[in-house]
């Protein structure tokens, strides 16, 4: 995690966050396209979300069940009554004029979510941050930019449909957020929640996950909110992070030189590590909201709804307070553990299979993921299974191999060679009588350096157990090997 730039004490920044969810379904919200990522331009694409004449949208139930899912994941309240609603503005990746939205009838509302941060002393700081409201909507297409990466300095523009009625969630939170740090947080256990549900991947990369930021600042002990501003085109939590800091300064530095802050939206340029102007923000008013005449109100029974918050699963955060209090991980190893769903699956079959859960998350959090990450692999994609992992850990504890051995093998065993051959006639020899009688034959071939340990030289311990350790291939006992050669040096 990136270490946050210190905030001038006298000012206190005020940061909310929008943030759109792409919702994982297999066709858009309204019709039946695919939402397929990377298709030729123009090609998953139809004539109702391309907006033409006579046709009428059908909303995707799958999308209403992923909406109400993410609500309950986020402690908000389900409405039992909502609506869509039109949100008119013209731009060319907009074919309709219009977007279907919510806007005062939204599906879910009043949340929360809890984010934890690490202090210096590596202790864990929780923060719940409200969730003012989660609504359904359209996404719009997607415009490429000739010679720029904007409008602004491109020659011309070409328009992607592929993208318009995709579904997505918006969820807005309240502005509790008040640093750059608190905000990079909050979009990274939004996006864990998401996939935790399985509603979303959160890609950055693919525009699954989007995140537009508002922020304001304030003399320290004002009630009132100062000017606010809109940041976009944040493509990572590090740019969310770094571009809040920025944006910070950029305000405090006006307020203090009298100069006004102006409420618009601007964007993040990565190169020049900076926000730009981008436009005047629009007011509410401006998009001239009126309820959609063409999709009915939509009601969510008390059944649905208990059926559907029966299939939540253990969400990230209750993970994380679980590891620490149950199974006694550190808060490091319990949030590298939950940051997938897939390795915390991953981690819990180790322990329910047999091993120690400090020995499993071990494993996991250093040599697995050290091998995940060079090889660009996810945690279902190696051969070692999770059993397999807890024979090994069993082998390690009860002495019949040693680290080092298991360290050794490790690569054969991520793909997919079993403890029993990896292992073969690399036991650890561990019969007292045996590790004796090859002792002697080390002291008697190391005379002078046996001279030397009887003068007072008892580092040479270590010489001895390392002769040990050689002649038998590595394969003494550790700590056997340790207490008999010290009985024997001594007798």
């Amino acid at each position: 995690m990136t270490t946050a730039t210190p905030v001038k004490t006298e000012y206190e920044a005020i940061i909310g966050l929008e943030t759109h969810c792409q919702l994982s379904t297999n066709t858009k919200i309204f019709s039946d396209s695919s939402t397929a990522f990377g298709a030729d331009p123009n090609t998953n694409i139809d004539p109702v979300c391309m907006g033409l004449p006579g046709v009428l949208p059908v909303l995707n139930q799958k999308v209403l069940e992923y909406a109400v899912k993410a609500g309950l994941a986020l402690n908000c309240q389900i409405a039992k009554y909502s609506k869509f609603d039109r949100k008119q503005y013209f731009y060319p990746d907009l074919p309709k004029n219009y977007q279907i939205s919510q806007y005062d009838l939204p599906i879910a509302e009043h949340g929360w979510l809890e984010i934890e941060l690490i202090d210096k002393d590596g202790n864990p700081v929780r923060k719940k941050i409200g969730v003012t409201r989660l609504h359904m909507e359209e996404d719009a297409g997607k415009l490429v930019h000739a010679g720029s990466d904007r409008l602004s300095g491109s020659t011309y523009s070409l328009v992607d449909y592929n993208r318009a009625g995709v579904p997505l969630v918006e969820i807005v939170s309240e502005p509790d957020l008040r640093s750059g740090q608190e905000a990079a947080e909050y979009a990274q256990e939004l996006r864990r929640i998401m996939r935790y549900l399985g509603v979303s991947d959160g890609n950055m990369q693919e525009g699954s996950l989007r995140c537009d930021v508002n922020i304001s600042v304030r003399p320290v002990g004002q009630k009132e909110f100062g000017t606010k501003v809109e940041i976009k085109n944040m493509n990572s939590f590090s740019a969310i992070q770094k571009a809040i800091e920025h944006e910070i300064e950029r305000q405090i530095a006006a307020v203090e030189a009298g100069e006004p802050i102006i409420q618009e939206t601007r964007l993040w340029e990565e190169g020049s590590q900076r926000t730009i102007s981008m436009r005047k923000k629009e007011g509410s008013s401006d998009y001239r909201y009126f309820p959609e005449p063409d999709l009915g109100p939509i009601e969510v029974s008390s059944e649905q709804l208990n059926a559907w918050k029966s299939e939540l699963p253990e969400l990230p955060a209750q993970k994380r307070h679980r590891y620490e209090t149950d199974l006694g991980l550190s808060p490091y190893d319990a949030r590298v553990l939950t940051e997938e769903r897939t390795v915390s699956e991953y981690f819990e079959t180790v322990i329910a299979t047999g091993a120690s859960a400090k020995a499993a998350a071990n494993w996991i959090t250093q040599d697995i993921a050290a091998y995940l990450n060079k090889q660009k692999l996810a945690i279902t994609e190696i051969g070692l299974t999770p059993q397999n992992l807890a024979d090994v850990i069993t082998r390690i504890e009860s002495g019949k191999i040693s680290n080092a051995i298991a360290k050794e093998k490790l690569t054969d065993l991520l793909n997919g060679v079993t403890p029993e051959k990896a292992f073969a006639g690399k036991e650890l020899i561990s019969d007292p009588a045996t590790l004796e009688s090859i002792i002697d034959e080390v002291i008697a071939a190391n005379p002078k350096e046996y001279e030397k340990y009887k003068g007072g030289n008892v580092n040479l311990k270590g010489f001895f157990v390392g002769q040990v350790l050689k002649k038998t291939n590595k394969l003494a006992e550790p700590r056997l090997t340790n207490e008999l050669v010290e009985k024997k040096l001594n007798a």
